[in-house]
């Protein structure tokens, strides 16, 4: 959520932020509307400000007329006609209010000035690893790890006690989930500080809009009907609603955390070529990173945190890139975003397996994350940053497409080894 007062005093830099975004065609008649309802509610507290000083000087003279023992029937009245329609205007100035605040939580982040202007085609790739594997008479992961080749993943089983869009690992698959899993969390907290965090897998609606989930995308989600909660679509959500509507201390930031989780995602299972095998999934397992800073620590809190998801490709050995997003291609929520690529060579393609964002104090206004610096300041609004350290599925096709072997196995990566037991899969 914005400062309410760019909304009111500066709607000029939302709509060209919102150009950047390419999103003023349809978002830009809303900004109209919000001035529209600031108007509405000046004009609301101008005409109650005259009523109320009508109000004060008919009481005066209420007052004159019983001194004087002078009948002020109709000086009564008339307060009580003012009193009726100083009501009727607060209660127009609070709709109106009302109003303004739900509008302005649909409006995107503000990216930050150093993010190009466009969609995906302006995005721009920052830096490389590795180097990619040849795509040349190599199999995609789902003929190597199938029931045909490996058995490690179960696709058609997975669909039939979900549906298309949820797969089962088996055997050694559902070991390497693990391990991986175990890789993550332990190279974030014992090498890069974070605290290790098991949260709840649902939470409910002040959470999902405290992240800017809702109202945006509220249609997207997974909810539990009469309960009002929602299975969390990724762990951001929880994690950084652990300190909504709390002060935190100054001295304690930068602070961050670590956890795992399944995702869940309705939106995940649009028809097309993503759809095969491990590409594009309703329920994904998933290291997620948060981080809480003061606002003059972001900019470098966000590279440090995306470091730290590289580190997890580099100890695997998966050739990637970091891909600067543009303003058009940037989530909702997020100022700023780096993706990361992994090279899968037996689709032939490059791969996201994690988005490392900067909010600015987007989601911190919307969830009242504040801080207290230290003096007599007043609490500010805290920065959060977010970011996949590493989203399992992609990373898992990667993986069985760049180490498979001439005889249908696949090499564990030595990183794996000391978790999974095992030197290869089949």
């Amino acid at each position: 959520m914005h400062d309410l007062r760019l909304l009111r005093e500066r709607p000029g830099e939302l709509r060209e932020a919102l150009r950047r975004r390419g999103m003023l065609d349809t978002t830009g008649p809303e900004v109209d509307r919000a001035e529209a309802l600031e108007r509405q509610r000046r004009t609301c507290i101008h005409a109650a400000e005259e009523k109320r000083a009508e109000a004060n000087a008919l009481t005066q003279e209420v007052r004159r007329h019983k001194q004087a023992q002078l009948d002020a029937t109709g000086l009564i009245e008339r307060g009580r006609v003012l009193g009726a329609e100083l009501d009727r205007l607060e209660e127009e100035r609070a709709a109106t209010e009302a109003a303004f605040t739900a509008l302005a939580l649909e409006f995107p982040n503000i990216t930050l000035p150093d993010v190009p202007a466009g969609g995906e085609t302006a995005n721009v790739v920052i830096r490389s690893w590795g180097t990619p594997r040849p795509a040349d008479g190599l199999r995609p992961h789902w003929d190597i790890a199938g029931p045909d080749g490996l058995g490690i993943l179960d696709l058609a089983r997975g669909a039939k006690v979900a549906g298309s869009g949820f797969v089962a690992f088996r055997g050694l698959g559902a070991r390497l989930v693990r391990s991986l899993m175990t890789l993550m969390i332990d190279l974030h907290t014992r090498e890069h500080g974070y605290e290790e965090v098991w949260i709840p897998f649902v939470v409910n609606r002040a959470s999902m809009t405290g992240t800017a989930q809702f109202p945006k995308f509220e249609e997207e989600q997974y909810g539990i009907a009469g309960d009002d909660l929602f299975l969390i679509p990724t762990a951001e959500v929880p994690v950084t609603n652990l300190y909504r509507d709390e002060i935190l201390d100054a001295a304690a930031l930068p602070r961050g955390f670590v956890t795992y989780s399944p995702c869940f995602r309705r939106e995940a299972g649009a028809h097309g070529k993503d759809t095969r095998g491990l590409l594009r999934l309703h329920q994904f397992d998933k290291v997620e990173l948060v981080r809480y800073c003061a606002p003059d620590e972001s900019p470098a809190q966000l590279e440090l945190m995306t470091g730290h998801a590289e580190a997890v490709l580099q100890r695997l050995g998966l050739p990637y890139r970091v891909v600067l997003l543009a303003a058009g291609d940037t989530g909702f929520a997020a100022a700023k975003t780096y993706d990361l690529e992994v090279w899968a060579p037996g689709v032939g393609r490059w791969l996201e397996v994690s988005s490392c964002s900067t909010c600015t104090d987007f989601q911190a206004r919307r969830a009242n994350i504040r801080f207290r610096p230290g003096g007599a300041a007043k609490p500010a609004f805290a920065h959060t940053l977010n970011g996949s350290a590493i989203a399992f599925p992609r990373l898992i096709a990667a993986l069985i497409e760049h180490y498979q072997e001439p005889g249908g196995g696949v090499r564990v990566p030595d990183a794996l080894r000391p978790a999974m037991g095992a030197d290869r899969l089949g």
